[in-house]
């Protein structure tokens, strides 16, 4: 079945490589020049190529460097239009053939972020930042916009300020002088890149801005070399906080795979309308300044990037149908990475974290919405895939992964076939019937009949197109971590008949040996109770520093905290706080713009307010990301859901709708 989120024919004919000659404006906000495109036809009698294209001004086109006519199709609100060209002469299966098409972008450019400069760290100079998945590279170029097409391609841009790209840099040197020593931000100068390993449309990624690099140091034996990418007055800090980190991730996630080929591993950080942790793009992962807490406490979400270059970026979902291939895998071996670089507990209380999440989404989407409550999900023909953009396919993937490990036999089985998954398919797009055939065929030679019987046991349809608020089986993980939060909680939730919260016997050293991640937990065992009284909501906010910690991710749990219920005395306060807070105008000039915080944020404060949540947006719109505009715009017609979870011994059964 052709992808439903495009109207490209590349069934018919496929582009292998792209080549883009491209000069970024940043007064008039646009990336002009041309792109190449180079393609193989796969049947015969191919009449016409057709790209996808979103709000591009289409100047002119070129077949095998001769002019020719074209059309653009009717405009589609989520897929755009589809740009028709037609060949001189039809091509039969094999030929070749390349086409060329000038033009330019919007203002309108979905996967186009244009900053001002006052809107990053420094505030000298503006910045752009792209965006691409699920399907936004057609407002960027005219492209078989799908992740079944995978090509390579090279880059030439021209701009004022540094240009990075999902690519191996060619020119000029990235640990030469900034901006090949001329003028930041005055002298135009060229950057060239090439991607020699074929990667799907939503990889291509492109950032403007004042940037510099530093490298981290290089491990012994390895080909790849990784470093950092900051603004100047970012760089120190975010050096220091990934340096002693990333590199060590990479090389545990080749043990568990096989050798990292992207020749690069860098980070990008973005500022901080960036509407996402983190983006996998192909040699340059963009991620958020938000995990920057000064600790390294929040560094695991490079673990969850790196892991990308395997599944996703090697082995890639063929359409948006089958996301749940790159999220749940993903999730699933990144806590397969946390057990081995810490302990079994720590891979035991992600999952505990990662089960909130979960619910409060199924919850979210019960109803009308209910089919994003599936993992695969069988979009419409130009359904838009970002209304189902949650915590599903990474949370009740990653849990159906692990239910067949522990069906199959534990990790001494599992692991040679996720080894043999990772070498069959690396390269490839699949579909979900795919990968599960490949299953069946290994553990046929690699177990006979007893493991085909352990797979047949598994309730396919349940987990796969089941939905409603439980997963097919419940699922328990090791609880030994959470011991301490949850008890703290408990002990919280004890208090509520005390008026005065200040007089009983709880300390600013609670949380003194508590990690971050236990911290959270604390936060979000405290939201499965009833809703603490506004005393004690403003006592726990003021005695653990809840209320003023810069780190984001505690934040925000405790907004959820004393927002639970909207209707309770002094929930206005601190929906005004909360409001000031994501937008960044608490004093820290930060906006939130990482989606995991504005969604949430706006939704409880929509809650209490609609009026305070509306206008506060309204005000600062233009500071967050499209993709979160959009989301957050239709999200407040959307009902919450939270999450209990059961505790049992040193493990935890989890059940949704308590």
């Amino acid at each position: 079945m052709p992808d439903p989120t495009s109207q490209a024919n590349y069934l018919q004919i496929t582009s292998q490589h792209f080549s883009l000659d491209w000069k970024v404006d940043f007064e008039e906000k646009t990336i002009s020049g041309y792109v190449i495109h180079d393609l193989i036809a796969n049947e015969d009698n191919v009449k016409e190529v057709s790209f996808d294209t979103f709000a591009l001004k289409i100047e002119a086109v070129e077949v095998a460097g001769h002019p020719v006519q074209f059309s653009l199709g009717s405009t589609h609100v989520v897929m755009g239009s589809a740009l028709h060209i037609p060949l001189p002469t039809p091509l039969n299966s094999g030929s070749k053939v390349s086409v060329k098409v000038a033009y330019s972008t919007s203002k309108n450019a979905t996967a186009l972020q244009w900053l001002q400069k006052e809107q990053t760290q420094g505030k000298g100079f503006p910045f752009l930042f792209s965006q691409c998945q699920p399907i936004y590279a057609r407002s960027l170029v005219p492209i078989q916009d799908t992740p079944s097409v995978k090509s390579t391609y090279t880059a030439a841009v021209s701009a004022v300020l540094p240009i990075l790209m999902s690519a191996i840099r060619v020119s000029p040197p990235s640990e030469g002088p900034a901006h090949g020593g001329k003028v930041i931000g005055k002298d135009l100068v060229t950057y060239t890149y090439r991607q020699p390993v074929p990667i799907p449309s939503y990889l291509l990624a492109i950032a403007s801005g004042n940037v510099v690099y530093r490298p981290f140091d290089k491990l012994e034996g390895k080909d790849w070399t990784s470093g950092v990418w900051a603004e100047p007055e970012l760089i120190d800090d975010a050096h220091w906080e990934f340096r002693e980190d990333t590199t060590r991730f990479l090389a545990a996630e080749e043990k568990l795979t096989t050798n990292y080929k992207w020749g690069v591993y860098d980070l990008l950080v973005l500022p901080p309308s960036f509407p996402y942790g983190g983006m996998e793009n192909a040699c340059l992962t963009f991620v958020t300044p938000t995990v920057i807490a000064g600790d390294r406490t929040l560094v695991d979400v490079v673990v969850h990037e790196i892991t990308h270059s395997y599944f996703g970026n090697g082995i890639t979902h063929a359409d948006a149908s089958h996301f749940w291939l790159n999220e749940g895998w993903t999730n699933y071996m990144e806590r397969l990475l946390q057990q081995e670089l810490r302990s079994p507990a720590h891979r035991g209380f992600a999952m505990v974290i990662g089960a909130k999440l979960l619910y409060d989404d199924l919850k979210l989407y019960e109803g009308k919405m209910s089919k994003y409550q599936r993992l695969q999900i069988d979009f419409e023909v130009g359904e838009d895939p970002d209304d189902a953009y949650s915590s599903v396919p990474y949370e009740k993937g990653c849990n159906f992964i692990l239910h067949l490990e522990r069906t199959l036999g534990g990790l001494d089985v599992f692991l040679p076939y996720v080894k043999d998954y990772v070498n069959t398919f690396m390269g490839k797009s699949i579909t979900t019937a795919e990968w599960k055939t490949h299953l069946y065929a290994y553990f046929k030679q690699h177990g006979g009949d007893e493991k085909i019987k352990a797979l047949d046991s598994i309730d396919w349809n349940a987990w796969l197109f089941g939905e409603g608020l439980t997963l097919p089986v419940e699922m328990e993980y090791d609880l030994s971590l959470a011991t301490q939060a949850y008890a703290l909680a408990e002990r919280w939730d004890a208090s509520r008949s005390t008026s005065d919260p200040s007089k009983l016997d709880f300390t600013a050293h609670d949380l003194a040996e508590m990690d971050t991640n236990q911290i959270i937990a604390f936060l979000e065992r405290l939201q499965s109770y009833p809703a603490l009284p506004s005393t004690h909501v403003q006592h726990l906010g003021s005695l653990y520093d809840l209320a003023s910690t810069k780190n984001a991710e505690i934040r925000l749990r405790f907004y959820q905290v004393a927002l639970l219920d909207p209707t309770a005395p002094g929930s206005l306060a601190y929906a005004q706080e909360a409001a000031r807070w994501v937008v960044g105008n608490d004093g820290s000039g930060i906006v939130k713009g990482r989606m995991k915080f504005c969604r949430p944020i706006f939704r409880d404060v929509h809650a209490v307010d609609a009026e305070l949540a509306t206008s506060t947006y309204s005000q600062y719109k233009e500071a967050f990301h499209p993709i979160a505009q959009n989301l957050i715009e239709k999200q407040w017609k959307e009902r919450l859901g939270h999450v209990q979870l059961l505790p049992s011994g040193d493990s935890v059964t989890v059940r949704g709708n308590l």
